[in-house]
């Protein structure tokens, strides 16, 4: 009575290939897009890049899981399935592959919320555009040739379903083909086996990922050494409307926290104020704060003449741009129980008091191929109705060198009003250093220069290459001074975060993003220079106002509150306006706590 329940270990073997036979067109041309994509499509920007790795293994666990499912739908629905899928991976890899020949960058957030932002119109110039021969001819054309070979093998498969209906073939022993697919079986658990060792650390990477709840702890993710590998197209569009969807909804807290600003009085205290926000700047390479190498001649002079205050104990809440650059421009502090995005802005505090606001940037400009750090910190920035709330005047393109800010500034200053507040962001240090300052200039510093027998002669010109574009950064802010010289103005220089320069072991560069914060990397990564300059009309008219800025350079400071001693200078009272935030108040909380990436107080580090 139980013979119908005798388990055959062929047929069940055989199981494990029949999701692949099913489906066996789909596995083979998704198999050869993917790895189409995977190989051609190779980061640009990094010397020596190669394809992922696991391509091969993991293309192959993904399509079989893709095989898995389409074999439990029934058949007549599964065909339709398929389309649709079709339809969907070309497409989506047709464009993928489109952004990387033409914008050098595979499809990111930005070019989703590009795309978003495109009118029809726009979207009909740029086809006309950019849907030509040598496209065709391009990267492109190999999927296009893959699409038309999938066209091909279609008709080919019915017009042979076709011939055989008519043929009658005879009959083939059942013992063989379920042999054979028993075989193909065991294949098939072996590559899954191996496919999900290699794997699956990607996939939990990419659980990860999908699971935070603002860009901002996308981005920090992105950091990990562990990361995410997205090496599908479809991944990649999935992310992108992922990041997206988290950018919105921040936008409409940010639309909701603007209705707060409220505005007592404003006296106008200093007609202009000049915030300049640099880039990866170590202050232990400053000649201002005692470097051994010439690197800020001019801001030394500056200080030496008693137009400069360099403040002494100043720290960035973050070693990321897009995270710091919410913190200065959100009235939040760091320790408040919302979200920077459920306060105002202070671009638009100002402009409510009747400031006049210009923001030039040489970093936040929405471009194909941005990188989502960017994106992280610049969406905002870039949201059309967000800008015109914060800003009445800002640049539309980006430079090669910060001298083409000091232009965009000549060039827009004729809008400037009574009173001014004017956002200069620098690309200053940025990686890569060497592109940071004309190569075309004399190179004051030299690898040889250095006395530092532990680096190799490459770590040498690279740290050459950095404290040059230091040097580079101190004639771009000097000459910012020099346009409000006749004024009555005050400049704040601050750099968004400090930079990783063979400071001590491990000698390395750029950031190390660990969450464990010890003292040697807040040194390195977190203590900034920060100054202000007063122009001679300032000092001569605010002789109090300049005592208390000589008074306050000591005092321990992070640059989340940078909002409130910028409203001080502007003379703005507003309930938004906390005083014991502004360094150069008599009331200024010297106590508290400066918490760095949220985790660590950065006093507390000291004393140790």
């Amino acid at each position: 009575m139980f013979k119908h329940f005798r388990i055959n270990p062929l047929e069940w073997l055989g199981y494990l290939f029949a999701p692949i036979q099913k489906n066996s067109a789909f596995f083979v041309f998704m198999y050869a897009l993917g790895w189409m994509c995977t190989q051609l499509e190779i980061t640009l920007h990094l010397k020596g890049a190669k394809p992922y790795e696991l391509s091969a293994p993991e293309l192959f666990l993904d399509i079989y899981a893709a095989c898995v499912v389409l074999a439990l739908i029934p058949r007549k629905v599964r065909y339709w399935v398929r389309a649709l899928l079709y339809v969907v991976l070309y497409s989506v890899a047709l464009i993928d592959m489109f952004c990387y020949v033409k914008f050098e960058s595979t499809l990111t957030p930005t070019m989703l919320m590009l795309f978003n932002e495109t009118t029809k119109q726009e979207s009909e110039e740029f086809l006309a555009s950019y849907l030509n021969w040598e496209v065709i001819t391009s990267y492109v054309g190999w999927i296009l040739l893959l699409i038309l070979t999938h066209i091909v093998w279609i008709f080919l498969r019915k017009q042979l379903g076709k011939m055989s209906n008519r043929i009658i073939l005879p009959k083939v022993n059942d013992i063989i083909p379920m042999a054979c697919k028993a075989v193909l079986g065991i294949v098939v658990a072996w590559l899954l086996v191996d496919a999900y060792n290699q794997c699956w650390d990607n996939k939990e990477a990419m659980k990860r990922l999908f699971s935070h709840s603002t860009i901002g702890q996308v981005e920090h993710e992105l950091t990990r050494k562990d990361r995410a590998e997205l090496y599908l197209p479809i991944y990649r569009l999935m992310f992108s409307v992922y990041a997206n969807n988290l950018a919105d909804h921040q936008i409409v807290q940010l639309e909701a926290s603007s209705q707060k600003v409220q505005i007592d009085s404003c006296s106008y205290r200093v007609p202009n104020i000049v915030l300049v926000i640099g880039e990866s700047y170590n202050k232990h390479h400053s000649q201002l704060y005692g470097y051994n190498m010439p690197t800020t001649p001019r801001q030394v002079a500056m200080a030496k003449e008693g137009s400069l205050v360099p403040f002494t104990d100043v720290v960035a809440p973050w070693n990321l741009t897009s995270y710091v650059f919410k913190n200065i421009l959100s009235l939040q502090a760091v320790g408040d129980s919302a979200e920077w995005c459920d306060y105002p802005l202070f671009p638009e505090v100002f402009r409510k008091a009747g400031y006049h606001v210009t923001f030039i940037t040489n970093q936040f400009q929405s471009k194909a191929n941005e990188a989502v750090y960017d994106f992280s910190g610049g969406f905002f920035l870039n949201n059309p109705e967000l800008s015109n709330k914060l800003f009445d005047t800002r640049n539309n393109r980006l430079h090669p060198f910060d001298a083409g800010v000091l232009q965009e500034y000549d060039n827009l200053k004729k809008e400037d009003k009574e009173h001014n507040l004017i956002i200069l962001h620098l690309m200053g240090s940025h990686l890569m250093y060497k592109a940071r300052y004309p190569q075309k200039t004399r190179k004051f510093l030299q690898d040889n220069m250095y006395d530092r027998p532990e680096l190799t002669k490459k770590q040498r010109m690279i740290l050459a290459d950095y404290d040059n574009s230091v040097r580079y950064n101190d004639s771009i802010v000097w000459a910012v001074t020099q346009r409000f010289v006749d004024k009555d103005a005050v400049v704040i220089y601050m750099p968004d975060h400090a930079e990783e320069i063979f400071d001590g072991e491990p000698y390395m560069y750029g950031r190390m993003h660990s969450a464990n914060i010890d003292y040697r990397l807040a040194r390195n990564e977190m203590e900034i220079p920060f100054w202000i300059w007063g122009s001679p009309k300032y000092r001569e008219n605010h002789p109090y106002g300049w005592a208390a800025i000589q008074q306050a350079k000591n005092r321990p400071m992070m640059t989340d509150v940078i909002s409130h001693l910028l409203m001080y200078f502007g003379g703005i009272y507003s309930p938004l306006y906390h005083e014991e935030y502004n360094i150069v108040s008599p009331a200024y909380n010297t106590k508290r706590p400066r918490i760095l990436k949220g985790v660590t107080d950065y006093n507390q580090l000291k004393k140790q």
